[in-house]
Protein backbone atom coordinates (compact mmCIF):
# COMPACT_ATOMS: atom_id res chain seq x y z
CA UNK A 1 0.00 0.00 0.00
CA UNK A 2 0.93 3.48 -1.01
CA UNK A 3 2.09 5.52 2.14
CA UNK A 4 -0.26 7.92 3.26
CA UNK A 5 0.87 12.10 3.13
CA UNK A 6 0.97 13.24 6.50
CA UNK A 7 -0.52 17.11 6.38
CA UNK A 8 -3.27 18.63 5.33
CA UNK A 9 -4.35 19.39 1.65
CA UNK A 10 -3.14 23.38 1.35
CA UNK A 11 -2.66 24.94 -1.56
CA UNK A 12 -1.35 28.58 -2.40
CA UNK A 13 1.72 30.65 -2.02
CA UNK A 14 3.37 32.23 1.16
CA UNK A 15 5.30 35.40 -0.65
CA UNK A 16 7.97 34.97 2.82
CA UNK A 17 10.81 37.60 3.11
CA UNK A 18 13.55 35.42 4.54
CA UNK A 19 15.96 36.13 6.82
CA UNK A 20 19.78 35.73 6.93
CA UNK A 21 21.24 32.83 8.41
CA UNK A 22 18.26 30.47 7.39
CA UNK A 23 18.39 28.31 4.24
CA UNK A 24 16.15 27.87 1.38
CA UNK A 25 15.17 24.79 2.66
CA UNK A 26 14.93 25.28 6.29
CA UNK A 27 12.21 28.01 5.34
CA UNK A 28 10.32 25.83 3.66
CA UNK A 29 10.42 23.49 6.23
CA UNK A 30 9.15 25.82 9.15
CA UNK A 31 6.52 27.09 6.69
CA UNK A 32 5.12 23.80 5.95
CA UNK A 33 5.22 22.95 9.57
CA UNK A 34 3.44 26.22 10.71
CA UNK A 35 0.95 25.22 8.26
CA UNK A 36 0.46 21.40 8.37
CA UNK A 37 0.98 21.43 4.86
CA UNK A 38 1.33 17.84 2.70
CA UNK A 39 3.69 19.59 0.36
CA UNK A 40 5.57 22.21 -0.08
CA UNK A 41 8.22 23.57 -2.04
CA UNK A 42 9.78 27.19 -3.05
CA UNK A 43 10.36 29.32 -6.56
CA UNK A 44 13.99 29.85 -6.64
CA UNK A 45 16.74 29.49 -3.69
CA UNK A 46 18.53 31.75 -2.10
CA UNK A 47 22.12 31.32 -0.28
CA UNK A 48 21.59 31.43 3.63
CA UNK A 49 23.39 34.73 3.94
CA UNK A 50 20.57 36.32 1.77
CA UNK A 51 17.49 37.78 2.59
CA UNK A 52 14.43 38.75 1.18
CA UNK A 53 11.55 37.34 -1.16
CA UNK A 54 11.29 33.85 -1.09
CA UNK A 55 7.68 32.42 -2.69
CA UNK A 56 7.36 29.44 -0.72
CA UNK A 57 4.42 26.92 -2.79
CA UNK A 58 2.06 24.89 -0.75
CA UNK A 59 0.18 21.60 -2.02
CA UNK A 60 -1.19 21.70 -5.77
CA UNK A 61 0.79 24.86 -6.43
CA UNK A 62 3.70 23.12 -5.75
CA UNK A 63 2.73 22.07 -9.78
CA UNK A 64 3.35 25.48 -10.62
CA UNK A 65 6.67 25.79 -9.17
CA UNK A 66 8.92 25.58 -12.44
CA UNK A 67 6.68 28.64 -13.88
CA UNK A 68 7.98 30.85 -11.03
CA UNK A 69 11.17 30.14 -10.84
CA UNK A 70 11.21 31.18 -14.77
CA UNK A 71 9.78 34.70 -13.57
CA UNK A 72 12.02 37.94 -13.91
CA UNK A 73 13.86 38.76 -10.57
CA UNK A 74 15.26 41.85 -8.76
CA UNK A 75 17.94 41.79 -6.50
CA UNK A 76 20.12 44.46 -4.28
CA UNK A 77 23.21 43.49 -3.89
CA UNK A 78 26.30 44.83 -1.89
CA UNK A 79 29.58 44.52 -3.90
CA UNK A 80 32.96 44.69 -1.28
CA UNK A 81 35.71 45.79 -3.23
CA UNK A 82 39.61 44.45 -2.61
CA UNK A 83 38.28 41.14 -1.37
CA UNK A 84 37.55 38.01 -3.53
CA UNK A 85 36.62 34.63 -1.56
CA UNK A 86 36.40 30.78 -2.57
CA UNK A 87 32.58 31.32 -1.89
CA UNK A 88 31.83 34.71 -3.62
CA UNK A 89 30.64 36.00 -0.43
CA UNK A 90 31.53 37.14 2.82
CA UNK A 91 31.80 33.85 4.36
CA UNK A 92 34.55 32.08 2.34
CA UNK A 93 38.19 31.93 2.72
CA UNK A 94 40.21 35.03 0.93
CA UNK A 95 41.36 33.82 -2.51
CA UNK A 96 42.76 37.31 -3.68
CA UNK A 97 43.32 40.89 -2.34
CA UNK A 98 43.52 44.52 -4.02
CA UNK A 99 44.21 47.98 -3.11
CA UNK A 100 42.52 49.13 -6.09
CA UNK A 101 38.82 50.94 -5.76
CA UNK A 102 36.94 51.96 -8.66
CA UNK A 103 35.61 55.62 -9.18
CA UNK A 104 31.68 55.37 -9.49
CA UNK A 105 31.94 56.45 -13.25
CA UNK A 106 34.22 53.22 -13.62
CA UNK A 107 31.38 51.40 -11.93
CA UNK A 108 29.17 53.08 -14.52
CA UNK A 109 30.84 52.52 -17.33
CA UNK A 110 30.87 48.64 -16.86
CA UNK A 111 27.45 47.96 -16.44
CA UNK A 112 27.21 47.73 -19.90
CA UNK A 113 29.28 45.08 -20.27
CA UNK A 114 27.40 42.57 -18.00
CA UNK A 115 23.77 43.62 -19.15
CA UNK A 116 22.07 41.74 -22.06
CA UNK A 117 22.58 38.02 -22.52
CA UNK A 118 26.14 37.37 -21.27
CA UNK A 119 28.45 34.31 -20.84
CA UNK A 120 28.43 33.45 -17.09
CA UNK A 121 30.96 31.21 -14.92
CA UNK A 122 28.87 29.53 -11.89
CA UNK A 123 30.52 30.17 -8.45
CA UNK A 124 32.42 26.57 -7.16
CA UNK A 125 30.29 26.61 -4.50
CA UNK A 126 26.96 26.58 -5.51
CA UNK A 127 24.36 23.51 -6.23
CA UNK A 128 25.33 23.14 -9.77
CA UNK A 129 26.22 19.07 -10.31
CA UNK A 130 29.17 17.76 -12.05
CA UNK A 131 29.66 13.92 -12.68
CA UNK A 132 26.39 13.66 -10.32
CA UNK A 133 28.33 15.12 -7.31
CA UNK A 134 26.98 19.00 -5.87
CA UNK A 135 29.66 21.57 -7.30
CA UNK A 136 30.12 23.18 -3.24
CA UNK A 137 30.69 19.69 -2.03
CA UNK A 138 33.45 18.98 -4.24
CA UNK A 139 34.91 22.43 -3.43
CA UNK A 140 34.50 22.21 0.13
CA UNK A 141 36.50 18.32 -0.78
CA UNK A 142 39.26 20.03 -2.22
CA UNK A 143 38.41 18.37 -5.89
CA UNK A 144 40.11 20.02 -8.97
CA UNK A 145 36.85 20.95 -11.19
CA UNK A 146 36.03 23.28 -14.03
CA UNK A 147 32.55 24.82 -14.61
CA UNK A 148 31.40 25.49 -17.70
CA UNK A 149 30.31 28.88 -18.72
CA UNK A 150 26.37 29.32 -18.95
CA UNK A 151 24.27 31.55 -21.22
CA UNK A 152 22.25 34.12 -18.73
CA UNK A 153 19.90 37.29 -19.15
CA UNK A 154 20.47 40.22 -17.06
CA UNK A 155 17.64 42.69 -18.21
CA UNK A 156 18.91 45.81 -16.26
CA UNK A 157 21.80 46.89 -13.71
CA UNK A 158 22.54 49.94 -12.04
CA UNK A 159 24.26 51.61 -9.30
CA UNK A 160 22.05 52.81 -6.47
CA UNK A 161 24.91 53.69 -3.77
CA UNK A 162 28.11 53.99 -2.95
CA UNK A 163 28.74 54.50 0.67
CA UNK A 164 32.80 54.48 0.59
CA UNK A 165 35.32 53.11 -1.44
CA UNK A 166 35.24 49.95 -0.40
CA UNK A 167 31.21 49.03 -0.80
CA UNK A 168 29.02 49.63 -4.17
CA UNK A 169 24.91 48.70 -3.97
CA UNK A 170 24.27 47.36 -7.42
CA UNK A 171 20.35 47.15 -8.52
CA UNK A 172 19.85 44.06 -10.68
CA UNK A 173 17.09 42.63 -12.80
CA UNK A 174 17.93 39.32 -14.30
CA UNK A 175 16.37 36.21 -15.79
CA UNK A 176 16.52 32.87 -14.01
CA UNK A 177 19.58 31.37 -13.90
CA UNK A 178 21.77 34.26 -12.86
CA UNK A 179 24.63 34.33 -10.31
CA UNK A 180 25.07 37.33 -8.03
CA UNK A 181 28.25 36.06 -6.50
CA UNK A 182 29.42 35.59 -9.99
CA UNK A 183 28.14 38.72 -11.50
CA UNK A 184 29.82 40.50 -8.44
CA UNK A 185 33.61 38.85 -9.22
CA UNK A 186 33.27 39.44 -12.61
CA UNK A 187 32.80 42.93 -12.60
CA UNK A 188 35.11 43.50 -9.67
CA UNK A 189 37.81 42.08 -12.32
CA UNK A 190 36.91 43.88 -15.28
CA UNK A 191 37.06 47.23 -12.50
CA UNK A 192 40.84 46.18 -12.25
CA UNK A 193 39.99 44.59 -8.84
CA UNK A 194 38.81 42.02 -6.80
CA UNK A 195 35.27 41.81 -4.54
CA UNK A 196 32.59 39.48 -3.36
CA UNK A 197 29.19 39.70 -2.27
CA UNK A 198 28.84 41.35 1.39
CA UNK A 199 24.64 41.50 1.04
CA UNK A 200 22.62 40.25 -0.89
CA UNK A 201 18.79 40.93 -0.75
CA UNK A 202 16.15 39.72 -3.16
CA UNK A 203 13.19 42.23 -3.76
CA UNK A 204 11.08 40.54 -6.54
CA UNK A 205 10.92 36.92 -8.38
CA UNK A 206 7.77 37.64 -10.64
CA UNK A 207 4.59 38.90 -9.16
CA UNK A 208 5.83 38.38 -5.84
CA UNK A 209 7.84 41.56 -4.70
CA UNK A 210 9.32 42.54 -1.09
CA UNK A 211 6.22 44.90 -0.45
CA UNK A 212 4.12 41.96 -0.27
CA UNK A 213 5.95 39.83 1.78
CA UNK A 214 6.06 38.86 5.41
CA UNK A 215 8.74 38.32 7.40
CA UNK A 216 9.50 34.44 8.75
CA UNK A 217 9.11 35.64 12.60
CA UNK A 218 5.86 37.45 11.95
CA UNK A 219 4.49 34.76 10.00
CA UNK A 220 5.10 31.95 12.91
CA UNK A 221 3.53 34.76 15.48
CA UNK A 222 0.37 33.45 14.15
CA UNK A 223 0.49 30.10 15.59
CA UNK A 224 -2.13 27.50 14.63
CA UNK A 225 -4.16 30.73 12.82
CA UNK A 226 -1.20 31.41 10.59
CA UNK A 227 -3.40 29.20 7.57
CA UNK A 228 -6.19 32.19 8.24
CA UNK A 229 -4.06 34.90 8.74
CA UNK A 230 -4.69 36.36 5.05
CA UNK A 231 -1.50 35.15 3.89
CA UNK A 232 -2.26 32.16 1.88
CA UNK A 233 -2.23 33.73 -1.83
CA UNK A 234 -4.07 31.55 -4.01
CA UNK A 235 -2.32 29.21 -7.03
CA UNK A 236 -2.79 31.52 -9.60
CA UNK A 237 -0.42 34.36 -8.22
CA UNK A 238 2.21 32.62 -9.58
CA UNK A 239 0.82 32.36 -13.43
CA UNK A 240 -0.41 36.06 -13.85
CA UNK A 241 1.52 37.07 -16.24
CA UNK A 242 0.42 34.07 -18.63
CA UNK A 243 -3.19 34.38 -20.37
CA UNK A 244 -6.63 32.61 -18.94
CA UNK A 245 -8.60 30.65 -20.33
CA UNK A 246 -12.53 30.29 -19.71
CA UNK A 247 -13.46 26.73 -20.16
CA UNK A 248 -16.94 25.00 -19.79
CA UNK A 249 -17.71 21.87 -17.21
CA UNK A 250 -17.16 19.71 -20.09
CA UNK A 251 -13.82 21.41 -21.43
CA UNK A 252 -12.63 21.10 -17.68
CA UNK A 253 -13.61 17.29 -17.18
CA UNK A 254 -11.59 16.40 -20.50
CA UNK A 255 -8.32 18.71 -19.28
CA UNK A 256 -8.43 17.11 -15.52
CA UNK A 257 -8.83 13.78 -16.94
CA UNK A 258 -5.25 14.54 -18.54
CA UNK A 259 -7.09 14.66 -22.39
CA UNK A 260 -6.46 17.41 -24.99
CA UNK A 261 -9.34 19.90 -26.19
CA UNK A 262 -9.89 21.64 -28.98
CA UNK A 263 -8.17 25.38 -28.82
CA UNK A 264 -10.51 27.23 -31.68
CA UNK A 265 -13.77 27.18 -29.33
CA UNK A 266 -12.05 28.28 -26.36
CA UNK A 267 -9.71 30.72 -28.11
CA UNK A 268 -13.14 32.86 -29.23
CA UNK A 269 -14.49 33.42 -25.93
CA UNK A 270 -11.00 34.70 -24.83
CA UNK A 271 -10.43 38.66 -25.29
CA UNK A 272 -6.31 37.15 -25.71
CA UNK A 273 -5.79 37.40 -29.28
CA UNK A 274 -2.20 37.25 -29.64
CA UNK A 275 -2.21 33.63 -28.45
CA UNK A 276 0.22 31.36 -30.42
CA UNK A 277 1.31 27.21 -30.48
CA UNK A 278 3.82 26.77 -27.64
CA UNK A 279 2.55 29.77 -25.81
CA UNK A 280 1.45 28.48 -21.88
CA UNK A 281 -2.14 29.11 -20.74
CA UNK A 282 -4.37 28.55 -17.68
CA UNK A 283 -7.02 26.83 -18.04
CA UNK A 284 -9.63 28.22 -15.95
CA UNK A 285 -13.51 27.13 -14.46
CA UNK A 286 -14.88 30.44 -13.02
CA UNK A 287 -12.16 30.92 -10.59
CA UNK A 288 -10.42 27.79 -10.20
CA UNK A 289 -7.11 26.87 -11.92
CA UNK A 290 -7.56 23.14 -13.36
CA UNK A 291 -4.59 22.69 -15.51
CA UNK A 292 -1.19 24.88 -16.76
CA UNK A 293 -1.52 23.88 -20.77
CA UNK A 294 0.12 24.44 -24.23
CA UNK A 295 -1.35 25.24 -26.94
CA UNK A 296 -0.19 22.95 -29.94
CA UNK A 297 -1.40 21.55 -33.20
CA UNK A 298 -4.85 23.17 -32.88
CA UNK A 299 -5.69 21.73 -28.98
CA UNK A 300 -4.92 23.10 -25.47
CA UNK A 301 -3.05 20.42 -23.50
CA UNK A 302 -2.81 20.01 -20.41
CA UNK A 303 1.19 19.78 -18.88
CA UNK A 304 0.01 19.79 -14.68
CA UNK A 305 -3.17 18.97 -13.51
CA UNK A 306 -4.47 20.73 -10.69
CA UNK A 307 -6.84 19.14 -7.96
CA UNK A 308 -8.02 22.24 -6.12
Amino acid sequence: MARRRKGLPIHGWINLDKPPGVTSTQAVSRVKRLFNAAKAGHGGTLDPLATGVLPIALGEATKTVAHAMDGEKEYLFTIRFGIETETGDREGKVTADSDARPTDAAIAAVLPRFTGEIDQVPPRFSAIKVDGERAYDLARDGADFDLAPRRVTVLSLALEERPDPDHAVIRCRSGKGVYVRSLARDMARALGTVGHVSRLRRTAVGRFTEGGSISLDNLEAFGHSAPDSGHLLPVETALADIPALALTEAEARRLAQGQAIAALPVASRSPFKDISQGDMVSAMLGDRLVALAEIRGGEIRPLRVLNL
